[in-house]
């Protein structure tokens, strides 16, 4: 039909989206993801960029969102000197944002070198991991807020806040490091 050959389907968003959510002891799922280097998309497998060292990775439901803007992300660039004593390598942000919108946003936060901004246009790794949620018509389909410890590619942590933000930011993840 030709809706079909017009918008292609990529993947089976209702059994991604039922995906169990990550557990401490999972392998992070291996899938592309965008960042912006010299303002230009790169993609990047999440192995590529999270799969050597020890990552914080913070999930966000979007970009320029209240939470996410004023207190989510925000405590990551404050807390850095404390998650580099812990022997962090990385900071990463991600949300079903593109990665325009990313860059922007870190531009926006002052992120700098402290937090590296990641899109997941599609939400094929936010629905990997089994993150996705309906925000309905607020926002759609978006991540749901949480926070992951990585280390060399497997889960150590996982927390997430369905309110608040006491579980997922940098203060709240600093002791399981």
């Amino acid at each position: 039909s030709l809706k079909k050959n017009l918008f292609p389907t990529v993947h089976n968003s209702k059994r991604m989206s039922e995906t169990k959510q990550i557990e401490k002891g999972a392998k992070l799922p291996d899938v592309d993801v965008q960042i912006s280097v010299n303002d230009r998309p790169e993609t990047k497998k999440t192995s590529e960029l999270f799969g050597k060292g020890t990552v914080v990775l913070i999930g966000v439901p979007g970009a320029f969102t209240p939470t996410c803007t004023k207190d989510h992300c925000p405590s990551f660039v404050t807390g850095a000197k404390k998650l580099a004593d812990k022997k962090v390598d990385l900071v990463a942000c991600i949300s079903v944002n593109d990665v325009w919108v990313m860059s922007a946003w870190g531009d926006f936060m002052k992120t700098g070198e402290h937090v590296k901004m990641v899109g997941d246009a599609s939400g094929i790794f936010t629905k990997a991991i089994g993150m996705w949620k309906d925000y309905g018509l607020v926002l759609g389909g978006r991540s749901k807020r949480y926070a992951l410890i990585i280390k060399d590619g497997v889960v150590d942590h996982v927390a997430v806040d369905e309110s608040g933000l006491s579980a997922t930011s940098a203060e709240g993840i600093l002791p399981y490091l």
